[in-house]
């Protein structure tokens, strides 16, 4: 047996859904309101994976220029099919359900086919006489057949079980083993009561029988580090074990509260006598568990960004769809440029920004930058963001006729410049800006040199929490630029961007 670490994707990767192809697991995860869409994962033991793209990297397959926060692209399904991969989602900016298909899961994915049924958080059953069944989430599982290159509707959509009644029950997953169509659903909102509950029938249109341990998965009102398990989806591995990926939060503090966001975690699957799944320890699962899976290890995501490929890694994203004007790698060559628009931190907008997840509690983020701003509207700098009304950013900007480093920070209608300091001719125009962060804080730093940061001021993470913040994301670090209501007169521009994980002292 091999030992693992939950979760298995740290940081803002929800709602998972996973498929297998010979050895091969492919795992998709919701993206929202970032571009580009629906991450691709690749392992070989479930417990490591490595992202090989995206599902959604043109604007015509996922248009975001509506979309606010945690709207966007919800929760994906992925299945395998004949050759080819299908990844099935909505949009609920725009467009509704709808299916890609790949012949390869790091693509290209093809433009969507739409789906006409209502609901949210569609999947796929392709059934052993051919029939393809759709199901979503609309007062339980709503479920068609369809025909799956057109997206059209073979039958009329129906209800064909309502959940146990937890609220809002979603997630609808239908599977076929042996001779039993099991339908599992999550149910009591992706909160702190959530669950995973399952019913089986011999036909996909039921009636579907409760499964009588329901829940199958949940810590509500349990003592644990992970909490609002829910989500599911199952795998069976080519040795024959089965196994389920989920989402689940570590919250921080108390009252508690998390801002990571929701993220991935992997438990072994048993089935009982009764012909039910036991997932984990009868619903439990902890930080630490066991696969009968031999491990597969994949190469760690590089510490520092060089910017010096015309191509950015996959881990990269974009705040909705990027205007092609703010950015360039090639202008300026191993650097990052970017052109600050009138679009600010707090517009429902794509402003120039370039962000990645923060995956883990304790970390420091840091980059060096290039700038010379000319008016008290233009600044660039580092944010970490979980939306537009919840953010803190430490930036180059003119204060009082002279380059500054401010640190401001913004919590709902509040927000304030908390420290300024002016920049000597040391620090500026080129300058490292860094975030140094623990589960309960944000340091934000500056200096000439890595070997030489003062400390700007700091701020709470409980202010950039889902439960302060609202919302299903998780915290982005990233780099941006803004002439806050009209263009920057000069590009800012990025030598590098450094990302390490720190030592979280005993706990």
């Amino acid at each position: 047996m091999t030992t693992f670490r939950n979760p298995v994707l740290a940081g803002f990767y929800p709602d998972p859904s996973v498929c297998r192809v010979g050895r091969d697991f492919y795992l998709v995860t919701s993206s929202f309101e970032y571009f580009p869409g629906v991450p691709v994962f690749h392992s070989r033991d479930l417990m490591h994976w490595l992202q090989i793209g995206h599902c959604l990297d043109r604007e015509r397959q996922l248009p975001l220029k509506r979309a606010g926060a945690s709207q966007g692209v919800f929760a994906p399904t992925i299945r395998h099919h004949d050759g080819l991969f299908y990844m099935t989602t909505t949009n609920v900016s725009g467009g509704g359900n709808f299916i890609v298909t790949a012949k390869q899961p790091a693509g290209p994915w093809s433009d969507p086919v739409m789906v006409k049924q209502e609901g949210i958080d569609p999947s796929l059953l392709f059934d052993e006489d051919g029939s393809v069944y759709y199901t979503t989430s609309r007062d339980g599982a709503l479920q068609s057949r369809i025909d799956v290159k057109s997206g059209a509707l073979l039958t009329d959509p129906k209800v064909v079980w309502p959940g146990t009644g937890g609220q809002y029950p979603e997630a609808p997953h239908l599977y076929r083993r042996g001779d039993w169509y099991y339908l599992m659903l999550a149910e009591g909102g992706t909160e702190y009561g959530h669950m995973e509950t399952i019913a089986r029938s011999r036909s996909p249109w039921g009636p579907f029988e409760p499964c009588p341990r329901n829940p199958i998965l949940t810590h509500r009102s349990i003592r644990s580090p992970i909490q609002a398990l829910g989500h599911a989806d199952l795998v069976e591995a080519e040795s024959g074990e089965w196994f389920a990926v989920f989402l689940g939060v570590r919250p921080v503090g108390y009252p508690p509260r998390y801002h990571l966001g929701r993220e991935t975690f992997l438990s072994p699957v048993t089935w009982a006598e009764d012909g039910f799944p036991v997932i984990g320890r009868q619903g439990r699962i902890e930080l630490e568990m066991e696969s009968a899976l031999e491990p597969a290890p994949v190469p760690a995501t590089a510490v520092r960004d060089d910017f010096d490929s015309l191509t950015l890694g996959p881990h990269w994203n974009f705040l909705r769809n990027p205007d092609p004007a703010c950015y360039s790698l090639a202008e300026r060559p191993s650097h990052l440029r970017l052109r600050g628009s009138p679009h600010g931190l707090g517009d429902t907008a794509s402003p120039a920004w370039l962000g990645r997840r923060q995956c883990h509690f304790s970390l420091r983020a840091a980059a060096c930058l290039e700038f010379s701003p000319e008016t008290e509207n233009e600044e660039a700098g580092l944010v970490v963001r979980m939306n537009e009304s919840h953010h803190d950013e430490i930036f180059v900007t003119r204060r009082g006729g002279r380059d500054c480093v401010v640190l401001r920070r913004r919590i709902g209608s509040l927000h304030a410049e908390v420290a300024c300091a002016p920049l000597s001719a040391e620090t500026a125009p080129r300058i490292v800006l860094a975030i140094d962060a623990d589960r309960e804080s944000y340091r934000f730093l500056y200096g000439a040199a890595e070997g030489s940061l003062e400390c700007l001021g700091q701020g709470e993470t409980r202010y950039l929490s889902t439960e302060v913040a609202g919302g299903f994301t998780g915290v982005y670090l990233a780099m941006y630029a803004t002439g806050n209501g009209s263009p920057c007169t000069r590009p800012a521009d990025f030598d590098w961007f450094d990302y390490r994980e720190r030592d979280e002292p005993s706990r």
